[in-house]
């Protein structure tokens, strides 16, 4: 039988994985995820909203609403959440999801004092995951560590 014998070169090791996209195609998703997630939000939303019952004009108006409201938040929680401290960041992404999260919620039609109660609960599991993740990720300067 024969067997493959160890060579001394091999592959080089990298902590990193290789970046396969473009830049262009970073630059088009940080525009498109803010986008597609809005729309889906949007939608959410206003099948919420609606509890099954027919589509409606004012319906697809508050969908749409909601999708673009949700979209630029999003997309500026994106931009400017990372250049802050890392319990600042974890803070903003905090209050994003639980705001989000609530409003969802509010709009199935249980009641404000129910759906306070959910998305403080959301929010509290938000923090404690965000705060890790920047805690283990960040240096105290807010630096990515690599």
């Amino acid at each position: 039988m024969a067997q493959a014998a160890p060579t001394s070169g091999g592959m080089p090791r990298s902590s990193r994985t290789p970046d396969v996209f473009s830049a262009q195609a970073h630059a088009r998703s940080r525009v498109a995820i803010p986008v597609v997630t809005g729309l889906i939000y949007g939608y959410w939303a206003a099948a919420n909203r609606r509890s099954g019952g027919p589509i409606t004009g004012w319906n697809l108006l508050f969908g749409f609403l909601t999708a673009l409201v949700f979209a630029v938040v999003l997309f500026a929680v994106l931009t400017w959440a990372p250049r802050l401290r890392r319990e600042l960041h974890a803070v903003v992404w905090t209050a994003f999801v639980g705001i989000a999260f609530g409003f969802l919620f509010s709009q199935s039609g249980d009641s404000i004092l129910t759906s306070i109660a959910i998305s403080l609960a959301v929010a509290a599991v938000a923090f404690i995951l965000m705060f890790y993740r920047f805690y283990t990720h960040e240096d105290a300067a807010g630096n990515r560590i690599r």
